[in-house]
C-alpha cells in the first residue's frame, strides 16, 4: 500500500462562490485542502469543513492586507502546497462606463483583483514546489483580444491588469518548472455572476479542475477556459 501523502490545494478566496466549489472539488477528488475566508463570520466553507473529516482547514486573510497574507505565509511556512490558487475578487455595476466610475470604486478593484492576488502569489510562492501549479482566477472579461461587446469596464480592466502582471511574474521566472494558470471559468451563476449568467457552478468547477489537472507538469504560463482552451490575451 502506497504511503504517499495526500496533495494539497491552497484555495484563497473560498467563503461562496466559485472559490467554495473550489474546495469542495479537491475534496472530492481526495485531497488536503486549505481554504480561506475574510474575517471571523462564520461560513458556508466552515460547514463543509465540519464534515470533511479532518481534510479542510479553514484559514483566515484579507488578501488587500499586508500582514494578514504575511500572517497566514508564516502559519503555512512548513506546509508543502501543490497548488496555490489564488479566487479572491469583486466587481461593481457593468453598466457603469469608465468616466462614471468613482476612482475610490476603481481603486479598490484594482488593488483587490490585480495588485492583492499578485501579492498572495509573491508571499506564498516558495512553498509550491517545482512540480506544483500556481493559478489565480481570471476571466474571459480579461481578454484585450476580445473585448468587441465591451462592458464590465472597471472588471475587465483589473482582469487584464491582473494577467499582464502574471505574465510578469512568469518572466521574472523564466525556466521555472512549476505550472503557471490564468483560468477564465466561463460566465457562472454565483453572486458575482448573477442569475442569468450561462453556467451553473456544478458545469464550471469540475471541468476547471480537469484542466488544471491536465496541465501539470507543464512549465510555464496559459490563459486557460473551464473547457481547457487558450484565451486570446
Amino acid at each position: 500500500m502506497s504511503s504517499a501523502l495526500p496533495s494539497t490545494a491552497l484555495i484563497v478566496g473560498a467563503s461562496r462562490g466559485l472559490g467554495l466549489a473550489l474546495a469542495a472539488e479537491y475534496l472530492k477528488r481526495g485531497w488536503q485542502v486549505i481554504a480561506t475566508v475574510r474575517g471571523d463570520s462564520h461560513t458556508r466553507l466552515h460547514d463543509l469543513a465540519a464534515s470533511a473529516g479532518g481534510k479542510l482547514e479553514v484559514a483566515r486573510v484579507d488578501i488587500t492586507v499586508d500582514d494578514e497574507v504575511a500572517a497566514l505565509r508564516r502559519q503555512l511556512a512548513h506546509r508543502r502546497i501543490d497548488l496555490l490558487f489564488v479566487n479572491a475578487g469583486i466587481a461593481i455595476d457593468p453598466d457603469t462606463a469608465i468616466g462614471d466610475v468613482r476612482t475610490e470604486d476603481f481603486t479598490h478593484m484594482m488593488i483587490t483583483n490585480a495588485l492583492s492576488p499578485m501579492r498572495v502569489i509573491e508571499a506564498l510562492q516558495t512553498l509550491v514546489p517545482s512540480s506544483g501549479t500556481i493559478a489565480a482566477m481570471s476571466s474571459d472579461l480579461g481578454s484585450v483580444a476580445d473585448n468587441v461587446d465591451g462592458g464590465w469596464e472597471t472588471y475587465r480592466a483589473s482582469k487584464a491588469a491582473l494577467n499582464t502582471l502574471m505574465r510578469s511574474f512568469a518572466a521574472r521566472h523564466a525556466g521555472d518548472a512549476r505550472c503557471l494558470l490564468l483560468m477564465a471559468p466561463g460566465w457562472v451563476r454565483t453572486d458575482m455572476g448573477g442569475p442569468d449568467a450561462e453556467l451553473s457552478v456544478e458545469e464550471s468547477i469540475p471541468r476547471v479542475v480537469d484542466t488544471i489537472a491536465a496541465q501539470a507538469g507543464h512549465a510555464g504560463l496559459r490563459y486557460l477556459d473551464y473547457r481547457g482552451r487558450t484565451v486570446p490575451w
